[in-house]
Formats: C-alpha cells, sequence, structure tokens
C-alpha cells in the first residue's frame, strides 16, 4: 500500500502517495526513544469499534523498528474519534515524548484543499475546468491555451515538475544536504520563479496525452485562485475551509519558517547526528504543499469534503473522476486507495521532517491520518513493513482483515521508489 520515498525531504513534499522514508546512515539512537502512546478519546458511543492495542503498536513499531524519530495518528468513526495515540520523541535534545494532538508540515496534502477551492471557483461560474489556462494568466506557461485547468488538477498538463530540476537535488550528498540547512531552506522563492525554473525544461509529453505528478501545477493553480479572487490561494484556503470547519491547527504560510503550535521536530540524519529541519521557508512549496495541520484537523476536513460539505455532487464527482493515465488513481487533488477495509480516498505528502497520510472512506464511516517523522532507512525493509502495517492498521480501524489489500497503482514519479532527489 505504500510508495517508498527518498528521504523526509521535499521529495515526499509533493508526492501524490506518502509512504515510508528515511534519511542517510546507521540506524539511530531513536531506538532507545521514550515510546508515549495515547488512549482514544472517551467517546461511550464509538467504544470497541477500533482495535486499540494494534494501532498502539503499529505508532510504536514505525519508531523500532520502522527508524522514525516520532509518529502519531487518529481514527475517527462516524464523526467520533475511537483512537489516537503517538510514539517516539518530539525534540531529541530535550527527549519530550510525541504528543499525538501536535501540529505537523502536512506536503502535498494542501493540493486537496487547494484543488477544493478551485472546485468551488468552478461552482460558482467564475472558472471553467477545461478553461485554458492562458484565458486567466496569459503567457504564463508556453502553450497555455492548449493546458485546461482540470489537466493542472489532474497532473496531466505535462508541465515538468519543478522540483526535479537539478537545483532541487539537495539530498543528493551530505555536502549539499548540509548547503541547503544552512542556507537553502531559507530562501524564499516566488510562483512564477518556480513556473519559470518549471517552463525552462521540456515538456514531459503534450497535454493531456499523459499524467506526470507535477508540483507545478499546483503553483499555477494557487496563482490562478489570487487572479480570480483577488486574493492569495492560502487567504482562500483559510477563508472557505479552515474558518468555515474550524480547523484551528490548520494554516497555510507564505513564507514563515515556524510551525505554531506544539509539534514533534523533523530531522535529518547527518555523520555527525541529527540535523533539525522542522524550520523552513514553506514557499518552496508554496501551494503545492505548504500547509500545516493536526490529524483532528485534517479527518474533519476530509469527512466534510468526501461528504459535501464543501463541494457540490457535481464538483465532487468530478474531483473523484480518476485519470486513466494515472492508473485509475488520482483524480482532481484526491487519490483513490482499494484497501482491504474498502476504498478510500484522500492524499499523502512530505516535506523535510514530515510524512502525511489522509484516508477518507468512500462511505463515510472512517477517516484515519498520520503523521510521521521519518529519520533513517538504513533497515528499508523494516521501515516499508512498518509503514504499510500503520497505513492498513489506520484505515481498518485495527488489525485488518486476512484477506489481501488490492495492489496500488503506482502512480509515484518514476525515481520515487528508488530514493532520488528530494521533491517529486
Amino acid at each position: 500500500m505504500a510508495v517508498v520515498l527518498a528521504g523526509a525531504g521535499l521529495v515526499g513534499a509533493l508526492t501524490p502517495v506518502a509512504a515510508a522514508t528515511g534519511a542517510r546512515g546507521a540506524r539511530p539512537a531513536v531506538d532507545g526513544a521514550a515510546v508515549a502512546v495515547a488512549g482514544p478519546e472517551p467517546v461511550a458511543e464509538a467504544a470497541g469499534r477500533a482495535d486499540r492495542a494494534a494501532l498502539d503498536a503499529a505508532v510504536r513499531a514505525m519508531v523500532s523498528p520502522g527508524g522514525s524519530t516520532a509518529a502519531l495518528g487518529l481514527v475517527v468513526e462516524r464523526g467520533r474519534p475511537v483512537w489516537k495515540g503517538a510514539a517516539g520523541t518530539a525534540d531529541l535534545a530535550t527527549g519530550t515524548p510525541a504528543s499525538p494532538d501536535g501540529q505537523f508540515r502536512i506536503g502535498s496534502v494542501t493540493k486537496t484543499f487547494v484543488a477544493t477551492v478551485v472546485l468551488q471557483l468552478v461552482a460558482e461560474h467564475r472558472v471553467g475546468l477545461d478553461d485554458p489556462v492562458e484565458r486567466h494568466l496569459p503567457g504564463l506557461v508556453p502553450n497555455g491555451g492548449q493546458i485546461t485547468v482540470r489537466q493542472l488538477l489532474g497532473h496531466t498538463s505535462g508541465i515538468f515538475n519543478y522540483t526535479e530540476d537539478a537545483s532541487f537535488a539537495f539530498e543528493e550528498s551530505e555536502g549539499t544536504l548540509q548547503q541547503w540547512l544552512a542556507t537553502g531552506r531559507w530562501r524564499s522563492y516566488q510562483p512564477r520563479e518556480l513556473v519559470a525554473l518549471a517552463t525552462s525544461h521540456p515538456v514531459y509529453f503534450a497535454p493531456g496525452k499523459g499524467w506526470h505528478y507535477s508540483n507545478t501545477n499546483y503553483i499555477i493553480a494557487g496563482m490562478l485562485i489570487e487572479r480570480l479572487t483577488g486574493r492569495s490561494w492560502a487567504q482562500e484556503v483559510e477563508r472557505r475551509i479552515i474558518r468555515p470547519l474550524g480547523l484551528s491547527g490548520t494554516s497555510m504560510p507564505i513564507d514563515s519558517p515556524f510551525v505554531p503550535g506544539p509539534h514533534a521536530h523533523g530531522y535529518y540524519k547527518l555523520a555527525d547526528g541529527p540535523a533539525d529541519t522542522t524550520l523552513l521557508n514553506p514557499s518552496m512549496a508554496g501551494s503545492a504543499g505548504a500547509g500545516i495541520s493536526t490529524t483532528a484537523d485534517l479527518t474533519r476536513f476530509i469527512s466534510a469534503l468526501l461528504g459535501g460539505r464543501l463541494l457540490g455532487p457535481a464538483e465532487l464527482a468530478e474531483m473523484k473522476r480518476v485519470s486513466p493515465e494515472s492508473g485509475q488513481a488520482y483524480g482532481l487533488g484526491l487519490q483513490r486507495t482499494p484497501t482491504a477495509c474498502g476504498e478510500f480516498w484522500g492524499h499523502g505528502g512530505g516535506i523535510p521532517g514530515y510524512i502525511t497520510l489522509l484516508y477518507g472512506a468512500a462511505d463515510g464511516r472512517r477517516q484515519f491520518a498520520g503523521s510521521v517523522n521519518a529519520y533513517d532507512l538504513s533497515d528499508p525493509a523494516a521501515t516499508d513493513t512498518a509503514f504499510e502495517n500503520l497505513v492498513a492498521t489506520g484505515v481498518c480501524g485495527g488489525r485488518p482483515p486476512a484477506a489481501p489489500v488490492p495492489a496500488v497503482p503506482p502512480v509515484a514519479p518514476e525515481g520515487v521508489r528508488a530514493g532520488t532527489g528530494p521533491l517529486a
């Protein structure tokens, strides 16, 4: 069920399926870290629905032997939390245990928020899914008259993914990573700069003639929101989604490097020890992956989205119309995942230090959200097994059935599985 991403870096920030990851080097000292697993909120009506022991074990296994510094998750059934838990250490310097209520960077889960806003604008007749980009953002991209809004949201535009440019390959060696940690992570990017970087490369294919996950598509979607509304994509997500749903732990920063609330830190494992990568300028990800949230907020968001509270039936149906070119898995900012416990919809993401999971059952009965602070991949088999178990256990609300899980179409870009590049 997982696609193995490279490092906890930008590679994951913007990939469609979050997955087990690690950085470099030998096994971390995480094995000896304190483990704290919180019990579920006291909800009598939901009691007994979740296999809490299996869920507790799944987050612990993500830390050891999975190699993460921390992991946390939340399972909600019929609108009521039935389990939440955390394992590992929030801060390696202080030894503070990870909290299941902590905030975290959500990477490409941001795309689902952005796609929702665009589809709301479609419902308001301010833009059409089949409108050419050139109509609203003239001169922004070559061949913009042939690239549609739908193709941006569904990754069928063919536009090059700016994070595959060599300037974002800072995980290639410890030297380049050290340089990025010292200076690169503070750099501020403008959306047009990222688009220009992308369009300096050849396209992958003619518009609508293939599928390739590209963060550039969602940088352009963010610019489209601003052009249509006169407000930034972040302001529109705040106005249309965050405030109406009461997502008090969610924010969409433009260039602030801080995670505002209590949180587990993210790290790279270097030869001289862990390097804290929690603080960074999120403009490198922008409307493709700059968001911050909590498991409670994410489960509320996916429940509201799939339940029709944010989009009308026509727009939600468009969002869930998967592209054949994606292996029948990716719609418009939303991915379909078959599991042993039924069909789920959601998105995954990562950004240096953080991997995010978000799944909502197609029938609305269960939602699962989680965050993993990946650190070490010296035992990739153990990491991948722990991650797959966390996903399977989370979506099933406990130990999954013995029946085999259907294969998830391989929608992640080539190279991600092999662990290459920082932001695929």
